[in-house]
């Protein structure tokens, strides 16, 4: 596996099989748009180049940054890839004041052994959004 911070070199094609139990997930085309509008990405590479995983931050570049996503492709979990890609990315982030993420209580104590600290998170979701694409063009 290998590490990058770029999109270069990578289309749609390369970002299959991500957003697994999403009903109503991205497409490879939006997902690709998503990322390069990142601030900050880290990406792992499969030996054919393949995208198997992914963080992704986005910041006012100044003072904070939010993690949205996190994913790692079912076949590759538990390897380390998701440990990898968060301290990838918290590396790139190190120049801020605050780095925040909510997440589900299940995955907090593998974001405590990254350094992070448990707080209260508030949120609205519209579901019919969650592609990406808007109402009018599906």
């Amino acid at each position: 596996m290998r590490l990058t911070d770029s999109l270069e070199g990578l289309t749609p094609d390369d970002l299959q099989g991500f957003f697994v139990g999403w009903p109503n997930p991205p497409s490879p085309e939006t997902f690709h748009h998503l990322l390069a509008g990142s601030y900050r990405i880290s990406l792992a590479l499969d030996e054919r180049g393949r995208v198997v995983g992914f963080a992704q931050a986005i910041s006012d570049g100044v003072l904070t940054a939010f993690i949205p996503l996190l994913e790692v492709l079912p076949e590759h979990q538990g390897q380390g890839l998701g440990t990898a890609l968060m301290r990838h990315l918290l590396e790139q982030l190190g120049h801020l004041y605050a780095v925040d993420l909510s997440c589900d209580d299940d995955v907090v104590p593998f974001y405590e052994r990254l350094g992070m600290e448990r707080a209260n998170a508030m949120y609205q979701r519209n579901y019919a959004r969650q592609s990406g694409v808007p109402e009018e063009s599906r």
